[in-house]
């Protein structure tokens, strides 16, 4: 079977550097034979904040007290489930991710969807274990800032705290920098690198995968398929 790849574009701006190299991304994965879904934030709908805490979980089967999924919420899940491997594209904004994208992830990675809760644990069950993930960043600064000033916190943030809490390994990370000096020559070369990682991932073996949730905790799911 082909391998599904989800691709996730975290900036709220279109026409961007970061849509440059996640339309590189895509095509070379669709050429290698991937089924690839697009979620681009510039253009799909950005989930609201949560207003309560019953919208940071998904609604469990027999549970009427649970509130439904958002519609928009519900799609984003339904991708996230149907991928084998998450391909994130962002910008560097303020030493991490853009609001839009921290907003999915509050709002799509959801306790009893993405992760569950053990009782008097502070480690999770990983729902989407068996996954892999690459993360695509922008930035200006310099790569030893990012590394000694910043520690690292948009990468961390998304490997460990977001994606690995979840039981997704990321394989890959790439830093393009500096964004705001680069030449088009430099552009081209970021372009062309995202282009092979494409192939890379599409052409990596898939891998088994777990049951995403159990029927006491799986949300609906609606089907959604979107193109680049």
């Amino acid at each position: 079977m082909n391998r599904r790849l989800l691709v996730l574009v975290g900036t709220p701006l279109p026409d961007t550097l970061t849509h440059a190299l996640a339309e590189s991304y895509v095509s070379s994965a669709r050429a290698a034979g991937a089924e690839v879904r697009l979620i681009d934030l510039a253009h799909d709908p950005i989930p609201d904040h949560p207003r309560t805490r019953d919208q940071l979980r998904a609604p469990r089967v027999g549970r009427t007290h649970d509130l439904p999924l958002d519609p928009d919420v519900a799609r984003y899940l339904d991708d996230l489930f149907w991928a084998d491997h998450i391909a994130i594209f962002h910008p560097q904004w303020w030493g991490t991710v853009p609001a839009a994208l921290k907003a999915f992830i509050d709002r799509v990675f959801l306790s009893n969807a993405t992760f569950r809760y053990r009782e008097r644990s502070a480690l999770s069950d990983r729902l989407l274990a068996g996954r892999t993930a690459r993360i695509v960043m922008t930035m200006d600064s310099p790569r030893f800032w990012n590394r000694l000033v910043y520690r690292g916190a948009a990468e961390a943030s998304l490997s460990r705290a977001t994606l690995g809490y979840c039981g997704v390994r990321t394989v890959g990370i790439a830093r393009f920098t500096p964004v705001r000096f680069s030449d088009d020559t430099a552009r081209r070369g970021w372009i062309e690198r995202v282009a092979r990682h494409g192939n890379t991932d599409a052409a990596s073996p898939r891998r088994a995968r777990r049951p995403s949730t159990d029927d006491t905790s799986r949300p609906a799911r609606a089907a959604r398929v979107k193109t680049l």
